[in-house]
């Protein structure tokens, strides 16, 4: 078989060859004047698909690649523009694809300047968070991947050094305004004078108040000719924001201006009604009735986020829960990030930072958990869900005095309907709650946080008509979160006493106002009484009385004369709107009647441990007074210094370093003093010791004494004493040493001296004192030893 199939090629002949004609390759300088030909000729209803743009074959394929042939209707519109040149206000639906819509404009346009790392900078792409940065680099890489340009993602959290040597490298850099800003005064190689293009994605949050310097000191250290693009869910039609971009007349393009709603159409939304001690419960029996569900729930602030998490972990649902909030560290938020897209069934617990611009897949519930702010924060939250003509669900869960919210969604085109939650299905984790707590200090002072910060976020909101701090009640949600006692919302109270203190004075200016009022006109009376019987012109008395009357109420409020018709109303230094300072009053009187139903109330347990707080009387403690009366401050246990004590009643949050450094320093006077007193007082007990072993050395000896003495009572003598001892059987002495005379005494003294050296003690001499009628006498004036005494009694028997 196979001789034959070989056999047969031989028969059939020498093998074709097939030729390859060398394709002229066309200049790349020719390709881009080509694209450049076709901008002007764009039309953007005969686009269906990206190559009907006048496009690069490199982005085509990238494009292609990655599924995206088709365009939506915001980059149909806005892709054209762009590249002619133009400044665009973008504004469409959330998931519309508006990252696309200007990430296309950019690359194109560095490709047809032939731009390269040598060049630096030639486009600045802006975004409020660091995730949204994030998704658009990634996306970047993914349609740029064939073209030469370098991009750079420049974020907080990442490492600031290693940035600062590759930023004169970059041509297009996505970046949060924090941290370009920061290189912008710091960094020596980062430089914008070659800056073509400048995007802000999520603009309306760019130029709004948390980041209005940070924007304004960007954009003048950017070059004034330059091409501007603004894209937003919500766009911003400010003329104050527009002319701080000194945009060079922009066009507005809004690809859903007149579609029915302002939210995608596959979004389903509803809305539902509970009290504040119900959310808990709620959140729960939600998370457990949809555990195949890809979830994000929202809260207003970072501390709601991080108990809800960390106590929803213990309690295991049975569904993977994941938490992003700004407190967390960048790499860990990104990985957040990651995770929860590559999820297809989990639960996010996330603040506004999750909120704009991100693409999370495949998500099919958003649950606010609390009031966003305002529509645009709405529109953006429930936009992480319905992408891209996908469906999803969103559910808004409002207090009964957030009510006026649902009034501003269907005033912009929000359809919002009510649903109501099935008492069956509604479990509540409450006690569980609380036995966590009890376990788990370091919980119980997290949900503590949170209820406070959940208090803060409330009363921070601008519209008051929907947030009211003091509709809540905080006794009932502290119960709600685990919590036995409600913490204490000190800025509340502060707030409280500082009304009452401002109505109190506005009452007795009030007074003060009318009481002078009164004494003036009083005195104007008497005065024109007087000049009307003075003077006989009767013609101009009503006339000078008004006028007089007239200037004393000018002089009074500050009324001009010609304000004839408004002659008593009060000019204020702060003005203000009526309604505004309606309001004001009436806050002001509901907290001073509440106060005073307050004091009315029976007393409970809870009530007195809470005055007891607020007196700050600290239990088991002992007090010792001096005999002024004055306290005894124990300087080991409590500060001394006046410094140190005004460091301690600061209400300021956060460490004064400089100020501790005083402290500190005042502080080490005082113990230094302190050491010292000790040293002494050691040394005082040294010396009453000695002194007292001294003493007891010396009684000793006197006993000695006094026994010596008695002893050598024994051998005092007296011839005309008839009782004293009979020393006749002693020999004679001088028979044995011979008579003394005066050379033989000394001599004898000085051989006494030289046997008997004296002690140290002191010597006890004997001396005879003899009176008249009376017994001889012997004084002990100094110690001595037993043979020195008999020496001495010997002497005194020779004489």
């Amino acid at each position: 078989m196979g001789y034959n199939k070989i056999k047969n090629k031989k028969e059939q002949g020498p093998a074709k060859v097939k030729l390859f004609r060398k394709r002229h390759k066309i200049p790349e300088n020719k390709i881009i004047e080509e694209l450049r030909a076709r901008y002007e000729n764009i039309d953007e209803s005969n686009i269906k698909n990206f190559e009907d743009f006048p496009l690069s074959s490199k982005l085509l394929k990238a494009l292609k690649e990655h599924n995206f042939i088709e365009p939506t209707d915001i980059q149909k519109q806005s892709i054209g523009l762009a590249l002619k040149g133009n400044d665009i206000l973008g504004a469409a639906k959330t998931g519309s694809g508006k990252t696309l819509a200007f990430l296309i404009p950019v690359i194109e346009l560095l490709y047809c300047q032939q731009w390269s790392r040598e060049l630096g900078l030639g486009a600045l792409i802006i975004t409020p968070t660091r995730e949204l940065a994030y998704q658009i680099f990634e996306t970047l890489k993914k349609v740029g991947k064939y073209h030469r340009v370098t991009a750079g993602l420049i974020i907080g959290g990442k490492d600031l050094d290693h940035e600062k040597n590759l930023m004169d490298q970059y041509n297009i850099i996505i970046c949060t305004p924090g941290r370009i800003l920061q290189h912008m005064d710091g960094n020596k190689l980062f430089h914008t004078h070659n800056l073509q293009l400048v995007v802000l994605d999520e603009a309306d949050r760019c130029l709004d108040m948390g980041f209005e310097q940070t924007i304004n000191a960007i954009i003048e250290n950017l070059p004034a000719e330059r091409q501007t693009l603004l894209f937003s869910a919500t766009q911003t039609k400010s003329v104050k924001d527009l002319a701080r971009l000194s945009l060079r007349e922009p066009i507005y393009v809004s690809a859903h201006e007149y579609a029915e709603y302002l939210t995608p159409e596959g979004l389903q939304q509803s809305y539902v009604i509970i009290n504040l001690e119900e959310k808990m419960a709620m959140l729960w029996s939600f998370i457990k009735n949809h555990l195949k569900h890809k979830i994000i729930v929202f809260f207003s602030s970072c501390k709601q986020v991080k108990y809800t998490y960390e106590v929803l972990c213990r309690m295991r649902p049975g569904i993977s829960l994941m938490a992003l909030y700004g407190g967390l560290h960048q790499m860990r938020r990104t990985g957040v990030y990651e995770a929860f897209c590559n999820k297809q069934n989990a639960v996010l617990f996330a603040t506004d930072i999750a909120a704009r611009g991100l693409d999370f897949p495949g998500v099919n519930w958003v649950v606010q958990m609390d009031c966003p702010e305002d529509v645009n924060a709405y529109v953006h939250r429930v936009g992480r869900t319905a992408r891209f003509r996908n469906g999803g669900e969103a559910i808004l869960v409002l207090l009964p005095s957030e009510l006026n919210m649902l009034h501003k969604l269907q005033e912009h085109k929000i359809p919002i309907s009510e649903i109501k939650i099935n008492p069956n299905k509604l479990h509540s984790p409450h006690i569980k709650l609380g036995a966590l707590l009890v376990r788990d200090l370091a919980l119980k002072e997290t949900a503590q946080r949170a209820f406070v910060a959940y208090v803060k976020s409330v009363y921070y909101m601008r519209d008051k008509k929907i947030f009211n701090v003091h509709v809540l009640n905080t006794d009932a949600y502290a119960k709600s979160l685990g919590l036995a006692i409600p913490p204490r919302i000190r800025f509340l109270q502060r707030l409280q006493t500082n009304l009452e203190k401002n109505y109190e004075e506005k009452q007795k200016k009030k007074k003060n106002c009318l009481d002078d009022f009164d004494g003036k006109l009083m005195i104007n009376r008497d005065y024109s009484s007087n000049y009307n019987n003075d003077d006989d012109d009767s013609g101009n008395d009503k006339e000078e009385q008004r006028l007089i009357s007239k200037g004393s109420r000018a002089e009074m409020f500050g009324i001009a004369d010609s304000d004839e018709e408004d002659i008593l109303t009060i000019k204020r230094m702060n003005i203000e709107i009526e309604g505004e300072i309606e309001e004001q009053e009436v806050e002001e009187k509901r907290l001073v009647q509440n106060q005073r139903k307050s004091k009315n109330k029976a007393l409970t347990k809870a009530a007195v441990a809470k005055k007891l707080m607020k007196k700050k009387i600290v239990p088991n403690t002992k007090k010792t007074f001096d005999h002024k009366g004055e306290e005894k401050i124990d300087p080991a246990k409590s500060k001394v210094s006046e410094l140190a004590r005004e460091y301690e009643n600061q209400e300021a949050s956060g460490i004064d370093i400089e100020f501790a450094k005083k402290v500190i320093h005042e502080e080490d006077k005082f113990d230094r003093e302190r050491f010292r007193e000790r040293i002494r007082e050691k040394h005082r007990e040294e010396k009453r010791k000695l002194k007292a072993h001294r003493k007891k050395e010396q009684s000793e000896n006197e006993d000695e004494d006094e026994a010596v003495g008695s002893r050598d009572e024994t051998y005092n003598t007296d011839d005309s004493d008839s009782d004293g001892a009979d020393l006749s059987w002693l020999p004679d002495p001088d028979k044995i040493y011979g008579i003394k005379t005066p050379s033989n005494e000394t001599e004898s003294d000085e051989a006494m001296k030289k046997i008997y050296k004296p002690s140290k003690r002191k010597l006890v001499i004997m001396k005879k004192t003899k009176e008249k009628n009376k017994k001889p006498k012997i004084e002990v004036t100094e110690k001595g030893d037993l043979l020195a005494t008999e020496e001495l009694a010997l002497e005194l028997l020779r004489n």
